[in-house]
């Protein structure tokens, strides 16, 4: 950078790159109009494509020398792609409403300001209306790092054709919001996970409010008008709903986040970095267990988390739910599938996505 210009100098050399940035941003608008034509003639071609996505944030943070961080330039980024797709196709994205919540932060985050997002009432909603084809995608919460799993998340995973084909992780703050003051407080509207992750501070704060569940952080917004009542949700919902924060941060641990997944027709391509997420259930006998994890440590496959569940069809009978390195189409991660299916019961792969950025 040249030292000495003054102000107006440097201002109109932003103009002039302003000009430029705008033009190339039009240029890129009309490639990416071209493509959505290739696509509506090719058939079902998704608009949105996860892998290809996952490898332009990749590229661009290789070639990235600063000043801006690489967060910086996902953000700018996360726009240019959501009008892009915009431009190609309406891209209709179901998530655990009303706005403001959680889920509706996670669905902005990953899709830009360009989606169309339609908030439903429950977590089964969001599946069933991609299922149905009102939506073309969906997101949804799977596990929180303080409260652990999203249990109807996972049930609605073991019956559903769909695919997991994306997944983003959200720092989660939560707020008190109400109309009336601290001590006055007797009720505390709030989603079980929100509960859940300030458990502690309501313990030392307001141990004698009653704690009500609601189906989400935004709904408990909506709910919380009188001045006996509060609610935990987003700072977001303060505005939208006209509910002052009388308290923020309030979560018990401050490194709170909440992983999501997108749910849709079809799983991700390989990008070069995927995970895959795989069910089954094992055989009766001493060691069942052992011998399908051994699919994935004799193969060299790195399992990222195990989970299970009761399976709601048989008594004492567990469904095993893993996260693994890897995707199908590689060799390596097919054989230890291949294996597994030889070793368990039944195994369903639930999809396939690039890793998400810890943000």
């Amino acid at each position: 950078m040249e030292t000495g210009k003054g102000l107006e100098d440097l201002r109109r050399e932003l103009d002039c790159l302003d000009d430029k940035i705008v033009d190339l941003l039009n240029q890129r608008a009309d490639l990416s109009r071209a493509v959505g034509e290739l696509k509506r003639r090719a058939g079902d071609v998704p608009v949105y494509q996860p892998h290809r996505e996952a490898q332009i944030y990749a590229r661009l943070e290789e070639i990235n020398r600063g000043p801006l961080a690489n967060e910086n330039i996902r953000a700018i980024y996360r726009e240019i792609l959501s009008a892009s797709r915009a431009l190609q196709r309406p891209v209709r994205v179901g998530y655990l409403g009303p706005a403001a919540s959680f889920s509706y932060e996670a669905a902005r985050k990953q899709f830009g300001s360009n989606a169309d997002l339609v908030p439903c009432r429950t977590i089964a909603d969001v599946f069933r209306e991609t299922e149905l084809g009102h939506l073309n995608y969906g997101i949804v919460p799977i596990e929180n790092s303080t409260e652990g799993a999203v249990t109807s998340t996972f049930d609605r995973l073991v019956e559903t054709d769909l695919k997991i084909c994306a997944e983003l992780e959200l720092p989660i703050s939560d707020f008190l919001l109400s109309n009336g003051t601290l001590d006055q407080i007797t009720e505390v509207y709030s989603h079980p996970q929100a509960l859940g992750q300030c458990r502690r501070w309501l313990a030392e704060n307001l141990p004698r409010a009653v704690q009500i569940e609601v189906a989400s952080t935004a709904l408990a917004a909506q709910q919380a008008r009188a001045k006996n009542a509060a609610a935990i949700a987003t700072e977001s919902a303060s505005a939208l709903y006209d509910l002052p924060i009388l308290v923020a941060h309030i979560e018990d641990v401050a490194s709170n986040a909440t992983r999501f997944f997108v749910i849709g027709v079809e799983g991700s391509h390989s990008s070069g970095d995927d995970q895959t997420a795989v069910m089954f259930t094992v055989k009766h006998h001493t060691g069942a267990l052992f011998e399908a994890l051994r699919c994935f440590a004799e193969s060299g496959i790195n399992l990222g988390r195990i989970e299970s569940r009761p399976s709601r069809r048989k008594r004492w009978e567990y469904l095993f739910f893993v996260d693994l390195d890897g995707h199908p189409e590689n060799p390596t991660v097919k054989a230890a599938l291949d294996r597994l299916a030889a070793a368990a019961s039944t195994v369903k792969v639930l999809g396939s996505w690039p890793r998400a950025v810890s943000r």
